[in-house]
């Protein structure tokens, strides 16, 4: 087995897993140490906890409280693919949050984050891995875990953090410094944000940088490279890419259309 650590912050991690076990393989006992999502990309296994037996197959989650145990076995085929997320209690708000059952479905959700996953894998900047940690654990956290928040109070403390990214978009926007500011947990954060606006705090963050960049290409002579490290891109290349995508037009070709 391989694991590659692939993203990290305060109170979540992903690694890469790659699984290469046979029908000859024996099982043996895991034990789970801490709130684990692993998000099946290739290959089938079986898993099996005390809550019963499960087949995972691509597009499907895997669940696993901390402390439990469980194995995994290749009956029918050779290796598979996960990309697991393991969070702190802390994170989650409770020390077991996921249900009795072992798995989620590939359900049409599932599918939408699995090919987000595959996008952040590739190096796509248009996808953050805590957002994709956050919207993971979404699906499968139990209701009584996720808390709530009252609306005005939620717009309320949204709003705050809106008015802070407007006012400066290139700050240090970390998923971390704007729950903060919010006065919530990350997880809670990025839910309650898209609830509010309809997009996650990285999609915003992402679009007010663009959104900014591109009135001071339309309205200035300043170098591309300075407006894209003066708009939070710390990557030239990065952000041609990005804002062609949002805009249609490479930086100098929609500065052009103002010339």
């Amino acid at each position: 087995m391989e694991k590659i650590a692939v993203a990290e912050g305060q109170g979540w991690r992903v690694t890469d897993i790659v699984c290469t076990a046979g029908p000859r393989d024996p099982r043996f006992e895991e034990q789970h140490t801490c709130a684990t999502i692993a998000i099946v990309v290739a290959g089938s296994f079986q898993y099996r906890t005390a809550a019963g037996r499960a087949v995972m197959t691509p597009g499907s989650l895997l669940l696993g409280n901390p402390g439990h145990y469980f194995e995994c076995g290749h009956e029918h085929a050779v290796g598979d693919r996960c990309i697991s997320f393991q969070y702190d209690p802390a994170y989650l708000g409770d020390d077991t949050p996921f249900p009795a059952s072992t798995r989620v479905p590939p359900v049409r959700a599932i599918a939408a984050l699995t090919s987000q996953v595959h996008a952040a894998l590739a190096g796509s900047s248009r996808v953050s891995w805590e957002e994709l940690a956050v919207s993971l654990a979404g699906q499968a956290v139990s209701p009584q875990a996720s808390g709530a928040t009252a609306p005005f109070d939620a717009e309320s403390r949204v709003t705050r953090v809106i008015r802070l990214l407007d006012a400066e978009p290139a700050a240090e926007t970390s998923l971390t410094r704007l729950a903060e500011e919010a006065n919530l947990s990350p997880y809670h954060f990025v839910r309650v944000f898209q609830s509010v606006t309809g997009v996650t705090p990285h999609q915003y963050v992402l679009r007010t940088r663009l959104r900014q960049a591109a009135v001071r290409l339309a309205t200035t002579l300043d170098r591309v490279s300075k407006i894209a490290l003066e708009s939070g891109f710390g990557d030239l290349s990065n952000f041609n890419r990005t804002f062609r995508a949002e805009f249609g037009a490479s930086p100098r070709a929609y500065r052009r259309q103002y010339a």
